[in-house]
């Protein structure tokens, strides 16, 4: 079978230098690729070179085969008439903001499609039945669908001009793990219906591991291994491999500290001629930084660009030891298991209610949940089960219908003495100001001393001179770590942490995880985790709260309630999470 999709040479060059090192990919009808790397790595800028979606002052080159059609990479936007769309087709990561906020759904959809008015919105009926939407989802806007909804209409206006190839620009990652799995059996169900070939951008390497039938693995805009999906996971020939499996966070047992890789991922053009991955690499020699090595094959159809392949990487990782847990202790007035830690709650969350504006159900029916003084306890379930209503009501965000809130020795001063800590720590921060003004004002309605700035970058592990950055100067995980510092400036009590590491690369993920636990020793903190990870959950809390549809229908120890779930709705979220690990049948 000759390829469906095959590219050659694709590079990607920018006004420094190359941003993504010469590739080879080839895709057959029905195939699964997956490329993983952390951000920076160049993955979604391969995907946009390869549908000539390159940004202003970026350009490729290369020669790209598909369907029998040649095109040069270097072409310019008459090059791609014809190719992007009914060619191959871009699934964006975030459908809220690649969807038009102030246009129906349907017409979206229908702007790839030709015909009659009558032709084109019958063709868009039969593209959300393709997805599993009603009809009347055409008429609506993208703002009244929930993200699962609004990934599947992104999907069906990607799919409106009948693609050979599909490439998803990581289509789950804010997707709690149900709807995940959902959005991805769909796709796989239209790929196998189509006979459409995939390119699948993750950095998720479970789902690389369930979905993909091979994998190529990206770091600083090179290809470090490539092979099978069970090859790469299974038998990782490359150290990089290996520590971002090492990182992901298991889901049947708590570590006292998570693999991660220290520093990050290096600008493709400031490598040079050296191993990219070399100054984070345990194993790095001097061979390492005398050249660029290059991809050699390590086995049947399995390649891996190390020097040091097949000698040191039974154990690339370091240990990782199971973590002693405090034991949960009842509540003196109530009975119920509260806390790990033995002192008295500082929260109760009484009875909470709280119903919006034009919906049926409301987000929180009746909810209520103790944590103790320096306890870290994980609230979770899918998106519309409450979770950061419940966040945005303990917080003063939101005002509940009914119930109550209290803080031990008051609720005075809540905003001060709770904090929360948002999902994307972008938005989050203000693009305007440097970390430095951010941190000194919020120093300064605080009642603290400006001159604190430092000491705050420093309990993050931020250097000092960051506070003369901007947001945008930051990765994602030094601007979580920015967002972490403004909280704690106040000297709260509570934080609480909205999905704040969902969005971050599984190395990164280890890295803000391992910091929170230091700083709740270091500080004696007390944690309210929101979260749709039952890993992170795992990894966090001594207690978990599980809530569908604003109820409350599972808790306890985290321990129990994940290994031995007594729920049918929590068996569920459970069976949903995929692993980048080999499991034993």
């Amino acid at each position: 079978m000759s390829a469906l999709l095959s590219v050659t040479g694709l590079s990607v060059l920018g006004p420094r230098g190359r941003l993504v090192e010469p590739v080879d990919l080839a895709l057959d009808p029905g195939e699964t690729v997956a490329i993983v790397g952390e951000s920076g790595s160049g993955k979604s800028m391969t995907a946009k070179a390869l549908t000539g979606l390159l940004p202003s002052g970026v350009r490729a080159a290369g020669t790209m085969l598909l369907g029998g059609r040649e095109l040069d990479l270097a072409a310019g936007e008459t090059g791609w008439r014809g190719i992007r769309g009914g060619g191959i087709a871009l699934l964006l990561q975030d459908p809220f903001t690649s969807l038009s906020p102030v246009h129906r759904c349907g017409d979206q959809i229908g702007w790839g499609l030709t015909g009659s008015r009558r032709t084109r919105s019958a063709r868009v009926a039969t593209l959300l039945a393709e997805v599993g939407l009603p009809e009347r989802v055409a008429g609506q806007y993208p703002f009244e669908l929930s993200g699962g909804m609004r990934q599947r209409v992104a999907l069906a206006a990607a799919l409106a001009a009948d693609p050979q190839v599909l490439i998803a620009d990581e289509p789950t990652t804010a997707l709690d793990v149900t709807t995940q799995k959902d959005v991805l059996d769909l796709i796989a169900g239209l790929q196998r219906s189509r006979d459409m070939g995939l390119i699948l951008i993750t950095h998720d390497l479970g789902v690389a591991r369930s979905r993909a039938d091979r994998i190529l693995v990206m770091y600083a805009g090179r290809l470090v291994e490539q092979g099978s999906a069970a090859a790469v996971l299974d038998t990782p020939g490359h150290p990089y491999s290996a520590r971002l499996l090492g990182c992901e966070p298991p889901l049947d047992r708590q570590l006292t500290r998570l693999a991660s890789i220290a520093g990050s991922v290096p600008q493709p053009y400031d490598v040079g001629a050296a191993c990219a991955f070399a100054p984070r690499c345990m194993l790095a020699v001097d061979a390492c930084v005398a050249a660029a090595p290059p991809l050699v094959a390590i086995g049947p159809g399995h390649a891996a660009a190390c020097v040091r392949t097949g000698e040191v990487l039974d154990d690339p990782v370091g240990p990782t030891v199971d973590g002693p847990r405090p034991e949960p202790v009842e509540s003196p007035e109530t009975g119920e298991v509260i806390g790990a830690t033995g002192a008295v709650p500082l929260l109760r969350v009484a009875d909470l209610t709280r119903r919006f504006h034009g919906t049926e159900t409301p987000a929180l029916d009746g909810v209520s949940l103790e944590v103790a003084q320096g306890e870290s306890v994980a609230v979770v379930g899918e998106s519309g089960s409450g979770k950061t209503t419940l966040a945005r009501c303990v917080v003063g965000l939101e005002h509940p219908d009914s119930g109550s809130i209290e803080l031990a020795g008051g609720a005075d001063g809540r905003a001060q003495r709770v904090q929360i800590v948002f999902q994307d720590p972008y938005s989050a921060l203000n693009p305007g100001l440097t970390i430095g003004t951010t941190l000194r004002e919020t120093l300064r309605a605080a009642g603290r001393p400006a001159e604190l700035v430092e000491g705050l970058l420093e309990l993050v592990g931020l250097p000092a001179a960051y506070a003369r950055r901007r947001p945008k100067a930051l990765s994602g995980g030094e601007r979580q770590r920015v967002a972490i510092a403004r909280a704690l400036a106040v000297e709260p009590d509570l934080l609480v942490l909205d999905e704040s590491v969902s969005a971050l690369d599984v190395s990164v993920q280890a890295q803000v995880l391992n910091l929170l636990r230091d700083l709740q020793q270091r500080l004696d903190l007390t944690l309210l985790f929101i979260t749709h990870d039952l890993a992170v959950a795992r990894q966090v809390s001594q207690r978990v709260y599980v809530m569908r549809a604003g109820r409350v229908v599972e808790h306890g120890p985290t321990d129990a309630v994940l290994a031995r779930p007594q729920q049918d709705y929590t068996q569920r979220l459970l069976a949903s999470v995929p692993s980048a690990h080999r499991t034993e049948d």
